[in-house]
């Protein structure tokens, strides 16, 4: 951030109060939050949402199992599945099941960087639509700076883990044929399908973060966020 980027923080102010009165019990208004305190405040709920959320997702089970997030069969493969389970082959759909959460498990983590990188590069602009955008405006931040890359360098990770599963061929092949209208452009592989919802998961954590941040800042254990959001609680 440039000199004139980081002088002009205190204009953010009105986008402070906007977001609702501050509490009488908070000992600290905001008033008494210097241009640095609200740029790093920010700076520090943005990243520790990032990494939280790719802590979470980026391990074994972190898609498979969490409900919230988990990767279900693409819709119109439903009943094709139903019909396959119905003749015993319900083994490999769930073997494709399981190979589209893993394969996001593995893509995730290498968001890590873009999503460090995003917060690096937060300006006023930035800064001002988080927080005055609402409860989600961090998920909005993110996804708006990174999903375009992020999708790009998740597609190979989730092509070679789910290549392997005969039943993502057939969804493949089974998808080439569906009339147009269908069946969106986006989910025409099961790779383009598993890599979407890959980062829809991805930033559905971080919403959940940031959530938790705003509704109780000093349960992180953070001075300066405690700080900062508790003034614009």
């Amino acid at each position: 951030m440039d000199r004139r980027q980081f002088n002009s923080l205190p204009a953010l102010g009105f986008g402070l109060y906007a977001l609702g009165p501050v509490r009488h019990a908070t000992a600290f208004g905001l008033a008494d939050l210097s241009s640095t305190e609200a740029n790093q405040g920010l700076r520090t709920a943005l990243e520790r949402g990032a990494l939280s959320a790719v802590g979470l997702l980026g391990r074994p089970g972190g898609f498979l199992d969490n409900p919230k997030v988990r990767i279900p069969l693409p819709g119109f493969l439903e009943d094709a599945a139903r019909l396959l389970k119905a003749i015993g082959q319900k083994k490999r759909v769930e073997e494709l099941e399981v190979a589209m959460n893993r394969a996001a498990e593995g893509a995730v983590p290498l968001a890590r960087d873009l999503l460090v990188n995003a917060v690096k590069t937060l300006t006023v602009t930035d800064a001002k639509k988080i927080l005055t955008g609402g409860p989600t405006s961090v998920t909005s931040f993110f996804a708006d700076k990174t999903r375009e890359p992020l999708f790009v360098r998740f597609l190979p990770v989730v092509t070679d883990a789910t290549r392997k599963v005969a039943l993502a061929d057939k969804y493949n092949r089974l998808a080439s044929k569906v009339p147009a209208g269908l069946i969106r452009k986006e989910d025409a592989t099961i790779e383009q399908y598993v890599t979407r919802k890959s980062l829809d998961g991805l930033y559905f954590m971080i919403g959940e973060e940031e959530k938790s941040i705003r509704h109780n800042p000093l349960a992180t254990g953070n001075a300066l966020l405690g700080k900062v959001f508790g003034a614009i609680r």
